[in-house]
This record gives structure tokens, sequence and C-alpha cells, in this order.
């Protein structure tokens, strides 16, 4: 399977109903244990579908897709993310270099460069740093934002068998993949995208 072809699955059980949206790993186990009828969208890389739409490709933090935020350009979110973290830490020389990146590749690299970073400040921040940066992304580009729209209720995961932290450290045709209890990953990114999900539609309800 392809990672732009990882497919939806789903997983039924008599409960109904919707639900809240589980915040992390344990409490999307807890919903499932409950029956709470779930669904996933497996994603991974960066590419658009074959007619050019955005697809799974546009939950990656390396889709290029330029957006302002902070009065700057960011050219993905991945840039976004890594500029946080050298902000954060007071690398302002960084910070810059990570915003001419010319790719993100480049800028996650330079981001574990970043002069004073502490591992245990940074996860205390890097989640609600990626939330905003996914915000400005999605609010700035229809098409992103409604294939995010459209996932409706679905849990999003991302499915890296390469990132413990972000995604869920397996591949979408892993036969674990569908079990949250068999994730060796936290499977961040994802939960990071349903957040955005909800605050974005919470906008389009006020306006």
């Amino acid at each position: 399977m392809s990672t732009n072809e990882a497919a939806t699955h789903g997983h039924n059980d008599a409960a109904t109903g919707s639900a809240r949206r589980p915040r992390d790993v344990a409490e999307l186990v807890e919903r499932m244990r409950l029956g709470v009828r779930t669904k996933f969208v497996f994603f991974w890389g960066h590419r658009p579908e074959r007619d050019g739409s955005p697809g799974r490709g546009c939950l990656s933090q390396w889709w290029p897709a330029p957006f302002t935020a902070h009065d700057r350009v960011f050219a993905t979110a991945e840039h976004y993310m890594m500029w946080r973290k050298a902000r954060l830490f007071g690398d302002e020389e960084m910070a810059e270099r990570i915003l001419a990146a010319e790719h993100p590749h480049r800028a996650k690299t330079l981001g574990r460069e970043v002069r004073g970073f502490d591992q245990r400040q940074w996860e205390r921040e890097r989640f609600a740093a990626v939330v905003a940066g996914n915000v400005a992304k999605f609010a700035q580009h229809e098409e992103p934002r409604r294939f995010l729209r459209d996932t409706g209720e679905r849990v999003l995961v991302e499915a890296s068998p390469r990132d413990r932290v972000w995604g869920i450290g397996l591949a979408a045709d892993d036969p674990a993949a569908s079990d949250p209890e068999r994730w060796p990953g936290l499977n961040l990114l994802g939960f990071a995208l349903m957040e955005v999900r909800e605050t974005l539609r919470e906008r389009e309800q006020v306006d």
C-alpha cells in the first residue's frame, strides 16, 4: 500500500452516536473499549493525489502550502514548528535560518541544532506549536481545509513506521495499525490535526 493510498478503516460496534474527540492514545483506547464506533484515516507522505488534489498528503507537516503567521511567511508547517522551537529557546539566529530553509527536511535538521534546547520544556510546548501552525495553514488554504473538514469525526493517524512521537511507529498496512493498544507511537500529529479540525469547524459555525 502506498503512502497516499493508505485506506480508511473502521471499527464497528453496537454503540452509535458521537463521542468527545480523543486527545491522546489512552483516551482513544478507552473510547474503543466502551464500544464507540471508530474510523481511521491513515496518512504518511506529502504527495498530491493523481488528479492533483491534496488528498491525505495535505495532512503532512511537509505539505507545500505557504501561510502567514506572526507576520512571517512559512513554507510548510514543519518550518513553523521548527521556527517556534528556535524561538522558544531564544535562538533567534537559528529561527531565521529555519525560516529561510529551502526544504522542510532542512528546516527539521536545523531544528535539531537549536542552542539552549531543553527536551522537557519542548515536550510541554510542541503540541500547541503544531496545532497553531496547522490552524494557520488550513485556514489559509481552501482545498486542504475542505479535505480536513470532510474527514468528519474520523481519527487521523500518521502511519509513519519511523516516527514514534508524531506518528504511530507503524505503516498503514500493518495489522496493528487499526488497534491503538498496539501502537508503539504517540500519534501526536494525528491528535493535533483533530484539534485543528475542531477549531476550524467552530470558527465556521461562528462565521
